[in-house]
């Protein structure tokens, strides 16, 4: 038998543990710590369980204990064979997809909550679980889908949309109130359930569909932020301080990221959340005419030549997982003296830090990789920059094409360098839409298209034998 604990000491070990997991987010901001605050943050949420465990007397009933080792156990199977399964170039539909299980679960405290005679209080914070709750499971599973090209990653936009999404709002909101006031009689209690999930989930698709696929890894940071709201608010509807602690601190975080991704492609969130589809761009380029591609081949003698050397990666090195040829050259680079650098644009990829992960993987130095900000200014003295799938944060266009996506985003300099090396599937617009008028610079750029795996085996091979 394992004795309860005392409300006082709960608040006491939740204070602390809620102190440990802010120090295990610290360390991961420092690159050298960062391994050391994800297994702190790791083990802490495993003793987080083991807490609740007992203050909910758990292992003194039988039954309870059952379920709770049948969950923990089916949980870690699932979770191990992700871990060894899923592909670093499926991370971000993974993430979106735990949000969206985070949002589930929070959703089914509130259900069940609901169903056990709770006071004002407990009712109204599960009815608000339960809808970010299911809000977050439905967005964060269209975030997944068109991630992962299941859906179409363009934005979807349908006769009334705002309109529906008002009266959704609308509906839940009444909801609130009732629930607030006692008005829900035990007899309609199921189905008012369905009527707030169901337009909780009508809500969560509608605002994650008309969202694109150049807006994702801001949509997953604010389903990020969502999923721990909705586990604080579950902690509330079921007394548990230390839910309501951890899930702050989570919806806090994903929250001040996704206002930093914001700023970094200067849009507004509700902007982005009330996108209107990819607009036409303002520069049309000619790719009817094969000999733009056969301008400017001389990039080996380039890349010989240069003494400053940065590399740009994108969502096309992840697609092709090429990250570790981007490695090799990198690494032959080096070895000629060459000043290398990596410019890393904070939403290059489907998900923060997507291109900094793949990187750390092939084990480049994560001293050379630098923010927007500070590779900005070195542009200038840049004698070759090798672009590696990224289209739209080097795109020119951003400054110019008005009423586009991206207009007025702040984009990697690229086109302030003496050369530039493009390695891209073709020239088609990115996720944005908007066609880049760097490929129809034929004196400072030159064109590989094709896999940028295949490509840049190609380059390393020719720059070698150079």
């Amino acid at each position: 038998m394992i004795m309860l604990m005392t409300n006082t000491m709960f608040y006491l070990i939740s204070i602390v543990v809620s102190l440990i997991v802010l120090l295990g987010i610290y360390l991961m901001s420092k690159v050298e710590k960062a391994r050391l605050g994800n297994f702190i943050s790791s083990l802490i949420s495993v003793i987080a369980v083991v807490i609740t465990l007992i203050y909910f007397d758990i292992f003194n009933s039988k039954e309870a204990l059952i379920i709770t080792c049948y969950g923990i156990i089916i949980g870690s199977f699932i979770g191990t064979f992700l871990a060894l399964k899923v592909k670093m170039i499926q991370m971000p539909e993974l993430v979106a997809l735990f949000n969206g299980l985070g949002g589930a679960a929070s959703a089914i405290i509130g259900i069940v909550t609901l169903y056990t005679s709770p006071q004002v209080f407990e009712f109204t914070t599960s009815v608000l679980a339960i809808i970010v709750g299911f809000v977050t499971l439905i967005g964060s599973l269209v975030a997944a889908g068109k991630l992962a090209k299941i859906i179409d990653g363009k934005p979807v936009v349908y006769k009334f949309h705002q309109s529906i999404n008002i009266f959704c709002i609308l509906i839940l909101i009444a909801g609130l109130v009732l629930s607030g006031f006692s008005l829900i009689p035990n007899q309609y209690l199921t189905i008012y359930v369905i009527i707030i999930s169901l337009f909780s989930l009508i809500f969560g698709y509608l605002f994650s569909i008309r969202v694109g696929g150049a807006d994702m890894p801001i949509t997953i940071s604010l389903l990020n932020s969502l999923s721990g709201v909705a586990g604080a608010i579950a902690g509330m509807a079921i007394n548990n301080v230390l839910l309501v602690s951890i899930g702050g601190i989570v919806g806090a975080s994903g929250l001040v990221l996704t206002q930093i991704m914001c700023k970094a492609m200067n849009r507004s969130l509700v902007a982005i959340l009330l996108s209107k589809g990819i607009i036409t761009s303002q520069v049309k380029i000619d790719t009817n005419n094969s000999n733009n591609y056969s301008k400017n081949e001389d990039y080996s003698q380039k890349i010989a030549e240069a003494k400053k050397v940065v590399i740009v990666p994108g969502y096309g090195m992840a697609l092709s997982q090429a990250q570790f040829l981007v490695k090799q050259l990198y690494d032959e680079l080096i070895k000629l003296g060459k000043d290398v650098k990596f410019g890393i644009h904070p939403v290059a990829g489907r998900m923060p830090g997507h291109m900094n992960v793949l990187l750390a993987e092939a084990e480049i130095n994560y001293e050379d990789l630098y923010d927007l900000e500070v590779i900005n200014k070195q542009f200038k003295e840049t004698d070759v920059v090798i672009v590696i799938g990224a289209n739209d944060v080097i795109n020119p266009a951003a400054n110019t094409a008005v009423n586009t996506p991206i207009y007025q985003m702040p984009i990697l300099n690229v086109s302030e360098a003496r050369h530039i090396i493009i390695c891209n599937y073709d020239t088609k617009p990115g996720y944005a839409g908007v066609d880049n008028p760097l490929y129809q610079d034929y004196e400072k750029v030159s064109l590989y298209l094709g896999d940028a795996k295949e490509s840049l085996q190609k380059i390393i091979d020719e720059f070698l034998n150079y």
